[in-house]
């Protein structure tokens, strides 16, 4: 088991992919008017690309057009005080291919937000990290 400097557990990137398929609730973190912005939003896991749909138009799907991006997605247990973190960078893009949005829209993925969503981004990471922390880890 790999321990990172602050003593959580490092994740494998299966780990990681396996842990962002179970959850339905990510942040994304990009760049609005030259400052970061984060917007929490649901997505779906496809294969290892993170999949948000959002509307046409929104400040999110202006934005993340041929941008690279950060996407963190977490589970924490208060009580216990254990939990994980998942984080993705990569470049997000606009799916604009009427056949891969046929696709993407038969997969379980339903905004959560009211209106209409027919709008896909689609993050492939370059980079995917994960720690946890469990009770059996060291304390720091």
């Amino acid at each position: 088991m790999k321990l990172d400097s602050a003593g959580l557990r490092v994740l494998s990137h299966e780990e990681c992919l396996r842990l962002l398929s179970l959850t339905p609730i990510g942040r994304i973190v990009f760049t609005d008017r030259a400052l970061p912005a984060v917007q929490p939003v649901n997505f779906h896991l496809d294969g290892d690309e993170i999949v948000i749909r959002t509307a046409v138009g929104t400040k999110l799907a202006v934005a993340t057009r041929r941008a690279v991006v950060a996407f963190e997605a977490d589970e924490i247990d208060w009580e216990s005080r254990t939990g994980w973190s998942v984080t993705a960078v990569g470049r997000a893009r606009a799916v604009s291919d009427p056949a891969e949005i046929k696709r993407l829209s038969a997969l379980p993925l339903v905004s959560w937000a009211p209106g209409s969503h027919d709008h896909f981004i689609v993050i492939q990471a370059e980079q995917l990290s994960g720690r946890r922390i469990s009770p059996e880890e060291p304390a720091t």
